[in-house]
C-alpha cells in the first residue's frame, strides 16, 4: 500500500544536495540545498536527516528500520517519547535535514500514537514541518500538528516574523467531523518577562478562508493507521493537503492565498521567505491544551510510540533557481 501511494507522488524524485547561491526570487542565502529525496527509514542512518541525540547518555528514543507495530510488512522510523523529558518544543525526540529545504511539495506518511484508552488527557505534539531563523528575515516556519489526546484534530499553518515578534496564521480541523474551528491570524510579541502578548488576532475570511468547508473522512483517527500528509509551498500561497486512505483523492485541508497582515514585517503575509530544515518532532506540551479537552497537559506515563513510514521533498525548480545547473 505505502510503496505505490509513494512512488505514484514522487516518481520523478531524486535525490541529491546543492551547493546554492540565492535565487532572485525569495531570500535564499548561500547555502547547501537538498535536491528531490526520499527517506524510507530502512537504514539506522539516513543520508537525508540527523537525529537530536542526548548528550553523553544512550537515546533510546529512535529506532529506524523497525517493524511497524500497526501495519505488517512495513518499516518505520519509531520515536519513543521519554516521560522524563521535559516540556517544550525540541525537548523530545526530532529529526532534522541535514541541508536546506525552500519552495517544492513535502509529504509523509505517519500514524501518531494512540493513547486514548490509556492517557486521555496527555500533552503530547506531534509535529511535521519545517523550521529556521534568519537574523534578517526572521523565522520560516511551514507546520502541521496533531495534539495526540484527540487524534480527530489537525492543526495547519505558519509562523513567521523577526524576534520579538511572533507572527501565526493557521487552521484548525476536526477531520472526522469536517469541522472548521478557525482560520485565522494573530500576532505575538515576546516581553520582558518572555511571556508573550498577543497584538493583533483576526479571522480570514474570502480567498483566505478556502475551502469553506471540508467533507469528513469517515472514521478519521490518526492513530488508527497510516495517512499521507503534505502541502505545497510557493512564494504567494500555501496548500495543505492529505491523501483519502480508501479513493486516494487528494483532499485540500486549507489553500491559503497570502494577504498582507503583518505589514511591519518581512514576511507581511505569513508566508514564510527564507528557506528552512525539514524536521519532525514529538514531545510533551504542558500548556497547550488540545481543542476539544482543556484538560490535555498531563506528562506521558508512558513512552508512546509514532510512527513514520517515510518522508519526501520535491523542490519546484523554476521558484528555486539555486537548483538549476
Amino acid at each position: 500500500m505505502r510503496k505505490h501511494i509513494l512512488v505514484s507522488i514522487f516518481l520523478l524524485m531524486a535525490a541529491g544536495v546543492v551547493n546554492a547561491q540565492p535565487p532572485q526570487r525569495g531570500r535564499a542565502r548561500e547555502a547547501a540545498f537538498h535536491g528531490s529525496f526520499i527517506e524510507n527509514f530502512t537504514e539506522e542512518t539516513s543520508d537525508f536527516f540527523n537525529y537530536n541525540y542526548r548528550r553523553n547518555a544512550y537515546d533510546y528514543r529512535y529506532y529506524s528500520g523497525h517493524s511497524s507495530l500497526s501495519e505488517a510488512g512495513t518499516d518505520v522510523m519509531m520515536y519513543r517519547i521519554d516521560p522524563n523529558d521535559p516540556a517544550g518544543a525540541g525537548k523530545g525526540p526530532e529529526i532534522i535535514t541535514k541541508d536546506y529545504t525552500f519552495y517544492g511539495t513535502y509529504s509523509a506518511r505517519i500514524r501518531v500514537p494512540k493513547v486514548q484508552g490509556v492517557q486521555p488527557n496527555v500533552g503530547a505534539v506531534v509535529g511535521y514541518f519545517t523550521y529556521n531563523i534568519d537574523p534578517q528575515y526572521g523565522q520560516s516556519e511551514i507546520d502541521m500538528e496533531w495534539l495526540i489526546a484527540d487524534p480527530a484534530i489537525i492543526y495547519v499553518g505558519t509562523w513567521t516574523g523577526v524576534r520579538p515578534a511572533h507572527n501565526r496564521v493557521g487552521r484548525t480541523i476536526n477531520l472526522r467531523e469536517g469541522i472548521i474551528y478557525e482560520t485565522s491570524y494573530r500576532a505575538e510579541t515576546t516581553k520582558e518577562d518572555r511571556t508573550r502578548e498577543v497584538t493583533v488576532r483576526g479571522e480570514f475570511k474570502g480567498k483566505q478562508n478556502m475551502p469553506k468547508k471540508i467533507t469528513p473522512i469517515e472514521d478519521y483517527d490518526a492513530s488508527e493507521r497510516f495517512y499521507v500528509y503534505g502541502w505545497d509551498w510557493y512564494p504567494d500561497r500555501i496548500t495543505w493537503w492529505i491523501i483519502h486512505p480508501d479513493t486516494n483523492e487528494k483532499i485540500i485541508l486549507w489553500d491559503y492565498e497570502g494577504k498582507v497582515v503583518f505589514p511591519d514585517q518581512p514576511a507581511k503575509t505569513g508566508i514564510p521567505m527564507v528557506q528552512s530544515k525539514y524536521r519532525l518532532n514529538f514531545w510533551h506540551t504542558n500548556n497547550w491544551p488540545v481543542e476539544t479537552n482543556p484538560n490535555s497537559v498531563e506528562a506521558p506515563l508512558y513512552p508512546y510510540e509514532l510512527e513514520i513510514d517515510w518522508m519526501a521533498y520535491k523542490p519546484f525548480d523554476e521558484l528555486n533557481p539555486h537548483l538549476q545547473k
